[in-house]
């Protein structure tokens, strides 16, 4: 997908062979974001990328086991960077707050007024393969961003509140997509949650 930030929480430098791969996959998933931009995803085929990409079909699908997951390459760094929010955050700042700042800094700041976005958002909701990719991929962050908000809080990892709060905390930005000011839509759901949330919290 079109770049945000690429720096994964906490991390450690990268050896060669580690920035090599890196750099792999990167020219794989441009060349493929590329492709399917000027043609379609359908229309454009494994071997074309990997072409495209100067790279074996073998390496191809080392880095990416299925097509769909060409398309959202920083699958794994989004979920690390949305766990950490949880775990890393400042003492005193509550979990929706973390959320809402992972929020506007990594799924709102980039995207808003970026025509790169507008043209990657519209292959996705135009090709039913990627809007299944990205629903399955969607529950999954929001599970374990559930568990992390439940471990955090000494509650059980199946926490019916945890889960809501995980639900509308990564629900709040899709929502606020296309308002007219889609950050302050993003604030105000995350001061709803922030409410919610203290109520609960006050109540154990």
């Amino acid at each position: 997908m079109p770049d945000t930030d690429t720096t994964p929480a906490s991390a450690a430098p990268l050896g060669r062979r580690e920035r090599k791969k890196a750099a792999t996959r990167q020219a794989i998933a441009d060349a493929a974001l590329r492709l399917f931009l000027e043609r379609g995803y359908d229309e454009v085929g494994i071997r074309e990328i990997a072409d495209a990409a100067d790279v074996s079909t073998t390496t191809l699908f080392k880095h990416f086991p299925v097509k769909e997951a060409l398309v959202f390459d920083e699958d794994a760094d989004q979920e690390a960077r949305l766990l950490a929010a949880v775990r890393e955050r400042p003492q005193g700042r509550s979990i929706p707050a973390a959320l809402r700042e992972h929020a506007l800094r990594y799924r709102m700041a980039a995207t808003v007024g970026d025509p790169r976005f507008t043209a990657f958002f519209d292959l996705v909701n135009s090709t039913p393969a990627l809007r299944d990719y990205v629903q399955t991929m969607w529950l999954r962050h929001a599970n374990a961003l559930a568990r992390t908000i439940a471990e955090d809080s000494g509650l059980p990892a199946d926490d019916p509140t945890c889960a809501a709060l995980a639900h509308f905390a990564l629900e709040a930005p899709r929502a606020a997509r296309g308002h007219d000011d889609p950050r302050r839509a993003v604030t105000r759901a995350f001061d709803l949650l922030e409410n919610g949330w203290q109520g609960f919290d006050s109540d154990r």
